[in-house]
């Protein structure tokens, strides 16, 4: 694991004639990311809420067997997104978020392949036809200090972009009180198993239909 920089390098991804972007925003970095085999996601849970009132949270559970699996998870997902959003992803080193995550920004039509940058925390990924940027964030080489994440200025970014946030659990809620959490267990130990179950959850109100929004 790597020691956290002193401060949070930025970078936005280079525009596709090899020119320099305009002025960057916050930008982002990866954990783990895969590649293979075509297929769709199975469906198998439903919505965790308080009777006769506005679910505060909604749980769906998904199930992928493959690296490409979980990259059409997040094309679906990007579907659903809007400006403003703030996913919260969670798993261990492997378990697929970066690939999730690549499949968000081919859903959502950004600039410049997501990847797992080696020296910067977050890269900003602006959109190709005029809808959300996709702010990429690994929280993984931070300390946890919220002074932090306050200097890459995502509640600058957040309301015109989606922000996506790797190991961000105990460091970015206070950015917002709708988020999506998305939780992906993997088998552990030395195994070759594809195998993902992704929860996710949705926080506040703007998630109650992501049941019917993922069908």
């Amino acid at each position: 694991m790597e020691a956290p920089h002193n401060s949070p390098a930025a970078e936005t991804a280079p525009n596709p004639d090899g020119t320099a972007p305009a002025a960057p925003r916050p930008a982002g970095t990866d954990a783990a990311a895969q590649d293979a085999g075509p297929a769709a996601p199975a469906e198998h849970a439903g919505p965790a809420e308080h009777a006769g009132a506005v679910p505060e949270a909604v749980t769906v559970t998904l199930t992928v067997t493959s690296p490409e699996q979980m990259r059409e998870l997040g094309r679906r997902l990007a579907r659903v997104l809007a400006p403003g959003d703030l996913v919260m992803l969670t798993g261990e080193l492997g378990a697929g978020k970066t690939t999730l995550t690549r499949g968000l920004g081919e859903g959502l039509g950004v600039r410049g392949a997501v990847t797992s940058p080696t020296f910067v925390i977050a890269r900003v990924h602006p959109s190709l036809s005029g809808g959300p940027a996709l702010v990429h964030v690994d929280a993984y080489r931070l300390g946890g200090g919220l002074d932090e994440m306050e200097d890459l200025d995502l509640d600058v970014s957040l309301p015109e972009s989606v922000v996506v946030v790797e190991w961000g659990d105990g460091k970015v809620e206070e950015l917002s009180d709708d988020r999506l959490r998305v939780l992906i267990d993997r088998a552990t130990g030395d195994t070759d198993d594809e195998r993902r179950e992704v929860t996710l959850v949705g926080i506040g109100a703007r998630w109650a239909g992501l049941r019917t929004e993922l069908g």
